[in-house]
């Protein structure tokens, strides 16, 4: 199989520049033009946004393509990178999350957050902590020299697994936490992005036919994924513009919880991966998968839930401005610790 993560380019690099100028610009054209994000928030059908909807189908597409589910065969030859990658995503990822999303605002920030905020925050944290990275990854592993088949197959089970999973768990923890669920729109957003994508992307694979003419598609589409990101964190933030401006203090504070999580789950990955003896360009990326988000269906489902100008929606953008930069710096650490790894399994 060919690599179909390409390097990451200038453009993704300042991912997190463009991503802070959307949130400037949001702000300001909430203040400024308050009837048009009005306007878009109107536009729903089922609690879905229309314009959101096709913004989240922008991002999510072009990265359902890049994923080969005919690769999962090969998992059986080292199944180990796998085996860290689900233990952590889906029994121990979201229940950590959970518990640091209530640790910090429902005791340690109680003093400076209303309950009712709380609960928004601890939702839309629950919801990142439960959707495991499904294409950013491709571009981690890049980085730090990944193998580029097997991290297709740690993300074509991941996304089997999260179409069954991803509600069911999202449902549970939201109401430990005494939050109440529509499971309708809960169930309507899974399906809308992630079963369909995943539909979508297998028919243009098999339309395309070749690896070459799958890169090639690719390359020309992943622009749309960016600019669905940026419109969509724009959106949000022309909505949030009020609470924003009005409480400065949130973004960090959402951003406190998010980071521990990070560095704590790469640590228990990479560890495993290190103490299983994983070779390292498996064990860099299947850390990379447990440690990042699948950050487009977290914000898509909160506005889903919750709404577009809802806390919930605020902090599943707050992760994805925390993420890439975070991710650089992991990525800058598995590089400088690849000596340690073995450079192939026990017994191949």
């Amino acid at each position: 199989m060919s690599d179909t993560a390409a390097p990451m380019g200038r453009f993704e690099r300042l991912l997190t520049l463009w991503v802070a100028i959307a949130m400037v610009a949001g702000i300001a054209i909430g203040t400024v033009t308050p009837e048009l994000v009005d306007a878009i928030a109107a536009a729903e059908v089922a609690s879905i946004n229309l314009v959101v909807a096709v913004l989240i189908w922008a991002m999510v597409y072009p990265m359902m393509v890049s994923v080969d589910f005919g690769a999962v065969a090969g998992v059986a030859r080292q199944p180990k990178g796998l085996l860290v990658t689900l233990v952590v995503n889906w029994l121990i990822k979201p229940f950590t999350m959970a518990f640091l999303a209530v640790l910090f605002f429902e005791y340690i920030f109680a003093p400076w957050i209303a309950p009712e905020d709380a609960a928004q925050y601890i939702a839309g944290l629950i919801l990142l902590g439960a959707a495991p990275c499904t294409a950013m990854v491709f571009v981690w592993s890049q980085l730090t020299r990944g193998d580029a088949t097997y991290t297709l197959v740690q993300v074509s089970v991941n996304d089997l697994i999260m179409v069954v999973a991803f509600a069911p768990i999202v449902a549970l923890l939201l109401g430990v936490t005494e939050i109440v669920v529509p499971w309708g729109t809960l169930v309507l957003a899974t399906v809308l992005y992630v079963v369909l994508p995943l539909v979508a992307g297998l028919i243009t694979r098999r339309a395309l036919g070749s690896e070459a003419a799958i890169g090639a598609f690719t390359a020309r589409i992943k622009p749309l994924s960016m600019i669905g990101l940026i419109a969509t964190v724009a959106i949000l933030f022309g909505l949030q513009g009020d609470t924003i401006l009005s409480r400065p203090g949130i973004i960090a504070l959402i951003a406190v919880p998010i980071l521990i999580q990070s560095y704590g789950i790469f640590a228990l990955a990479y560890g495993a991966a290190y103490l299983l003896k994983v070779p390292h360009r498996i064990a860099a990326p299947c850390a990379m998968i447990g440690t990042s988000n699948f950050f487009e269906l977290a914000v898509a489902v909160a506005i889903s839930l919750f709404g577009l100008n809802s806390g919930a929606a605020l902090a599943t953008v707050v992760g994805v401005l925390v993420e890439v930069p975070v991710m650089l710096s992991l990525v800058a650490f598995a590089n400088r610790t690849r000596a340690r790894f073995p450079e192939v399994a026990d017994g191949a």
